[in-house]
């Protein structure tokens, strides 16, 4: 996320892991564009940050032209942000995946090809894998399937590469180790994304942001030897998205 507070310490962290493969994390729901405000006076609300509502800033994104122009162009500068960064792309998805709207899907495949994207994430959670691996929870198909069908259309038409599914949606911020052994033996067949959002404490400003997240639980599970050995087990290979 290039216009993340952090994202200057997160570039040089990243910098020392050479087998770290990053992406780009386009965000235009939280927080403050990359651009100076009055480039984008279309897309924030009175305080300068980004509409948090998704429903309206979408229609927005839809209806409007001069707002679909400052999209574009945002987009366009946290793209030449990563850049800037000098690491790999290695893919690009959004934030809370508003790239499942047609308007800035076209957008970031259409940018993209000057910056060498090569993959997108499909926020595609299959609910049948769900209910087999944990029966006695309850799991609903969600509403936006058909965007997620059309979006990978999309990607596969532009010749972009994918993952088959994700996994983490409907448990964000609750992807504990737990979870992950359970899941990990019903992993259907293809390329799956298992999504976190780690930490190694809690601070103010994760509790602010997400005060349900189990950030440390999801940093234990990533490091975890048995889920380490129970991949190992079942066959599964990890890669990036560069290796597909």
């Amino acid at each position: 996320m290039v216009g993340g507070a952090a994202a200057a310490d997160a570039i040089t962290r990243a910098h020392r892991l050479a087998e770290l493969r990053v992406g780009l994390h386009l965000n235009l729901t939280d927080g403050h564009p990359v651009l100076p405000e009055v480039e984008v006076a279309q897309l924030v609300r009175g305080d300068g940050e980004f509409d948090r509502n998704m429903a309206r800033a979408g229609l927005r994104f839809a209806v409007f032209p001069g707002v679909r122009r400052q999209l574009a162009m945002e987009i366009r500068a946290q793209f030449e942000a990563f850049r800037a960064t000098g690491l790999a792309l290695d893919h690009v998805n959004t934030h809370k995946h508003m790239h499942l709207h047609p308007g800035v899907a076209k957008l970031i495949v259409e940018i993209g090809r000057d910056y060498g994207i090569k993959a997108v994430r499909v926020p595609w959670e299959p609910v049948a894998v769900l209910r087999r691996a944990f029966p006695e929870e309850r799991y609903r198909a969600p509403a936006y399937d058909a965007w997620n069908t059309a979006l990978r259309r999309r990607l596969q038409r532009a010749g972009l590469r994918t993952n088959d599914h994700v996994f983490g949606l409907a448990w964000s911020g609750g992807m504990i180790e737990s979870r992950l052994l359970g899941l990990i033996p019903h992993l259907p067949d293809g390329v799956s994304e298992i999504y976190f959002h780690p930490a190694t404490k809690r601070t103010p400003a994760l509790v602010a942001a997400t005060p349900s997240y189990r950030h440390a639980e999801e940093l234990a599970a990533l490091l975890s030897p048995l889920v380490r050995d129970r991949i190992a087990e079942a066959g599964i290979r990890l890669v990036s998205y560069r290796d597909l």
